[in-house]
């Protein structure tokens, strides 16, 4: 056992003390923040104003467009109804985005398939569906006025219906949380596809480095194999949970400063600070403040002690397959015919996530895929921030604990007869001969 805790110790500190690893470790979180201000600060950048002609021959739509330039800022309409239709037509794109005809028809409803809208570029599918949204809001109007409707007694009687999400304590509800527990469940799940792969090719470059500069005979003169590979499997994965550590620390302290900064109290009796708000705010603070009091009301003990269970078993799994793979190969060329099998559950997992437990987090798919071992640790992940049973979440972790020595097993002996191996590309046939050994 102390032979496996001297790798374990050295993989671990040549980790750490690598620069590229401390400059990731306090640069990264520094670099989402970064990334996030810019995305904004480029969505609020002012937009290009696309201008749109009309060329309206019924006369009947135009102010409806023209009064759409105080709505949409995105596209600016202009009224060319009295310049030549074909006019207009050879000047598609001098000046404006595109032309907008209505041709002059004496049924209004006939104009429901005869509009068109031309243009050398494609435009937006928004664009498209506010212009038809128009039209067809104009026509019914029109529809009604020839039928002799009351449209001014019909537009009172439409409902707007708000509903208001309260639960049974009675305290206030607010709308968006599924959407930020999938949020978080996704971005743990994501951390951890990127773990494993991040770490897991770590395990693999540490092993052919070794193999090709031939260090690996001296070692394994005193050191059986699979201590070896348990050592750097163990001693890579410490240096990951280290550092992800460091990135909790630093995103729960960003947190309490926006809590802080919105006047959230994050205790378990959390309310508004009367003395930091003030009757002006705006209806958005309250819904931030009602946001972040909710998030910090999610279990977030269990989820980041799920993900560090999770990480461990999941990328125990992968990287037994990751330095079974270094061991067969000499350099990182001949490893990628091995290494998509390996990817593809993740990337399955991923998408089985977003698609499968964001609609329904108890569906069979959902459950299932979070009970399998190769894909539990990134589904499961994603399912528990709504609450799983306690049963589920035993029976996935024992699953991916024993598929792990299983694999380990096997795993090990790829890696024996691999790391000794020079000079030849091995086949998926070659390594089922090794597990035999």
């Amino acid at each position: 056992m102390s032979i496996i805790s001297l790798i374990i110790k050295r993989e671990f500190f040549a980790k750490v003390r690598n620069k590229s690893f401390i400059v990731m470790t306090f640069l990264s979180p520094l670099l989402f923040v970064a990334i996030a201000i810019f995305v904004g600060y480029l969505s609020a950048a002012e937009t290009t104003v696309k201008r749109v002609a009309v060329h309206d021959e019924t006369g009947l739509f135009v102010k409806d467009f023209l009064a759409q330039n105080s709505e949409d800022g995105a596209y600016k309409y202009l009224d060319f109804s009295q310049i030549d239709n074909q006019y207009l037509k050879d000047s598609v794109n001098n000046g404006y985005e595109g032309l907008l005809i209505i041709p002059a028809t004496t049924d209004v409803t006939a104009l429901e398939h005869k509009i068109e809208f031309i243009s050398n570029a494609s435009p937006s599918i928004s664009f498209i569906e506010n212009t038809q949204a128009v039209i067809a809001r104009k026509i019914t109007q029109l529809n009604f006025e020839k039928a002799h409707l009351d449209t001014l007694a019909i537009q009172k009687a439409q409902a707007n219906v708000t509903i208001t999400i309260a639960k049974t304590s009675g305290e206030q509800g607010v709308k968006g949380l599924n959407e930020a527990k999938i949020a978080i469940g996704g971005a743990f799940g994501y951390l951890i596809m990127m773990f494993i792969i991040i770490y897991g090719n770590m395990v693999m470059r540490s092993v052919i480095e070794e193999k090709t500069n031939r260090i690996i005979e001296i070692i394994i003169s005193s050191v059986k194999p699979f201590q070896l590979m348990i050592g750097k499997i163990i001693g890579t994965s410490l240096a990951g949970i280290l550092q992800f550590s460091i990135w909790v620390i630093i995103g729960l302290s960003l947190l309490f400063l926006a809590s802080a900064f919105l006047g959230v109290d994050v205790g378990t009796s959390a309310h508004l600070s009367s003395g930091l708000l003030t009757h002006t705010q705006t209806e958005f603070a309250g819904t931030a403040q009602l946001f972040i009091k909710e998030i910090w009301n999610l279990p977030i003990a269990g989820i980041l002690i799920s993900f560090i269970v999770y990480f461990i078993g999941g990328y125990f799994l992968y990287s037994s397959f990751y330095a079974a793979i270094g061991a067969a190969v000499d350099n990182q060329t001949d490893s990628q015919q091995f290494l998509l099998p390996i990817i593809m559950p993740l990337i399955l997992s991923v998408y089985i996530g977003f698609f499968s437990v964001v609609n329904d987090p108890d569906s069979t798919i959902a459950v299932a895929f979070s009970i399998f071992p190769l894909t539990s640790p990134i589904v499961m992940l994603m399912r528990i921030p709504f609450g799983v049973p306690w049963w589920q979440i035993a029976i996935s972790l024992t699953l991916l604990f024993a598929t792990f020595l299983a694999v380990v097993w096997f795993a090990a002996k790829i890696y024996r007869v691999g790391i000794l191996m020079y000079g030849k590309k091995p086949s998926w046939k070659e390594l089922y001969k090794w597990l035999k050994y």
